[in-house]
C-alpha cells in the first residue's frame, strides 16, 4: 500500500522509530498493527525521514499487506478497502498525524527509492506582532528580511554540487546533491517562504541553507556569500542551522508508473557505492 500522510512534527522526535520515544513511524505502525490485527508491527518505508520537530504535509510511505487482509478491511460496509483503511486510521491515530489517501501501489513502487525529488518549505514570520500563535510550522524572526536579496543569493546553489558546507558529515556518505529549484518569496507581507526541491537532501541541509539565506536577508552578508560558502566546501561557523519548527516536507515527486521499478533500481545502485554504505540520504532534515 502507498500511504499519503501529513503530521505536525512538534511533539515527535522525528519520523524514525526509536525506543521509548514518540515518533511518527512508531505511532503509524502501532495503529496499523491494531487495524490489520498483525502479530508484529508492519514495517513502513518512508520517502523522507524527517527529524525532530519537522512537519510534513506531503509525506509518502509504503507498507506490505497480505491481499486477503486488504480485501477484508471493509467488513460488511460498502466502502472500498482504501476508504475503510483511511477512515479507521483516523480513529486510531493521534490528532497530529493523518493519513489522507491509501492506494494499492503500482508494481515496482518504493516510497524511498522510486522518488525523483522531495520539496521542502521553510516559513518565517519577519513581523513578530503579525505571527499567528496557532501556527507551529513557522519560525518567528525579529528582523525584516530582504527577500529579493535572499532569492538572488540562492540561485548559485541550484544544480548538482557538493553541499558539504551545508551538511553534517556522515562516515562513508557523499554530500553531493542536485538542487532542482530554490526560490525565496513572500506568501504574505509578513510571511517569508523558502521553497527548495532536490533529488535528495543530507542531514540539516535545508535548515543550513535557509540560515545562510536569512543572513543575507538581514544584510549581514552580500548575496554572493552563500555561493562562496558552497564553493569553499567546509562548514562555516557563520552559517546558522535554523530550528526545525519552520520546516515542512511539502511533496514527494515520482515518475510515471511504468518507470517506478527502474528508478528504484538505479537509485539503489547509486546509493550503495560508498564504503559499502548508502551514500544518498533521502531528506533526513
Amino acid at each position: 500500500m502507498r500511504l499519503d500522510l501529513g503530521y505536525d512534527g512538534a511533539s515527535f522526535v522525528g519520523w524514525a522509530r526509536q525506543p521509548d520515544q514518540r515518533t511518527v513511524q512508531g505511532e503509524l505502525e502501532a495503529a496499523l498493527t491494531t487495524l490489520l490485527r498483525a502479530a508484529a508491527p508492519p514495517m513502513t518505508t518512508v520517502a523522507g525521514r524527517t527529524d525532530a520537530g519537522v512537519h510534513a504535509r506531503g509525506q509518502v510511505c509504503h507498507v506490505d499487506v497480505r491481499a486477503d487482509t486488504w480485501a477484508a478491511l471493509p467488513g460488511r460496509t460498502p466502502a472500498s478497502p482504501a476508504e475503510s483503511l483511511v477512515h479507521r486510521l483516523a480513529g486510531l491515530l493521534p490528532p497530529d498525524i493523518r493519513v489522507h489517501v491509501a492506494t494499492v501501489a503500482p508494481p515496482g513502487f518504493d516510497a524511498r527509492f522510486s522518488a525523483l525529488a522531495r520539496r521542502y518549505a521553510y516559513r518565517i514570520y519577519d513581523a513578530p506582532a503579525a505571527a499567528d500563535p496557532l501556527r507551529r510550522d513557522v519560525l518567528v524572526h525579529r528582523r525584516r528580511l530582504d527577500v529579493a536579496a535572499m532569492d538572488i543569493a540562492g540561485a548559485p546553489l541550484v544544480g548538482e554540487h557538493d553541499f558539504a558546507a551545508f551538511c553534517k558529515p556522515r562516515d562513508g556518505a557523499t554530500t553531493i546533491r542536485r538542487v532542482l529549484s530554490l526560490r525565496c518569496t513572500r506568501e504574505t507581507d509578513q510571511l517569508v517562504l523558502v521553497d527548495i526541491e532536490a533529488d535528495a537532501f543530507c542531514y540539516s541541509m535545508v535548515r543550513a541553507v535557509t540560515g545562510a539565506l536569512v543572513a543575507v536577508g538581514e544584510g549581514r552578508h552580500d548575496p554572493s556569500w552563500p555561493g562562496e560558502v558552497l564553493a569553499a566546501g567546509v562548514r562555516d561557523p557563520a552559517v546558522q542551522v535554523l530550528p526545525p519548527g519552520g520546516l515542512t516536507l511539502e511533496a514527494v515527486r515520482y515518475p510515471a508508473d511504468d518507470e517506478l521499478a527502474e528508478r528504484a533500481t538505479s537509485t539503489r545502485r547509486r546509493r550503495a557505492g560508498t564504503a559499502g554504505q548508502p551514500d544518498w540520504q533521502t531528506g533526513h532534515q
